[in-house]
């Protein structure tokens, strides 16, 4: 059960995971040791998965964001499964999901240009069988984060 110095904690790693567990422990009203003990409590049980940095997608040349809806070629175990792993190899998708209704997966996709998702394009559509594949280009991103509502 998380209490509130954890919310806390999670939630000021949300924003800066770089901090140090003094820096943590000032935010958060602990000091060192007790708060480092929490922080790995909460690596330990999962409620901290990893710590990342968070790239900025234009100045590293990947400013097209794709949304790619697939819909199935088959619906047996068999495909699911190598389709799960080709998919989640690609480099290119940032993030994969099973989708209730009409789409039967959702895919982020991060490209280069237009060109650039062309190429993953054609990539992806001869590593499975799939019914049909659409793609939205972002236009403008509006919000995006990480960080879940905790507080």
């Amino acid at each position: 059960m998380l209490d509130r110095l954890d919310i806390q904690i999670l939630d000021a790693l949300q924003r800066d995971a770089t901090l140090s567990a003094a820096a943590l422990g000032a935010q958060v009203g602990l000091s060192s040791t007790p708060c480092w003990k929490r922080v790995k409590r909460l690596e330990d049980d999962g409620l901290i998965e990893r710590r990342v940095a968070i790239v900025n997608r234009q100045a590293v040349g990947l400013p097209v964001t794709v949304f790619v809806s697939i819909r199935a070629g088959q619906h047996d175990e068999k495909w699911l499964v190598r389709f799960a792993a080709v998919v989640s190899a690609l480099p290119e998708v940032q993030e994969f999901h099973r989708m209730s209704g009409d789409v039967d997966y959702l895919l982020k996709v991060a490209a280069s240009s237009i060109e650039g998702y062309d190429l993953f394009y054609k990539k992806l559509i001869g590593l499975a069988d799939m019914a049909g594949v659409s793609s939205a280009f972002s236009m403008e991103q509006i919000k995006s984060t990480t960080a879940l509502p905790l507080l």
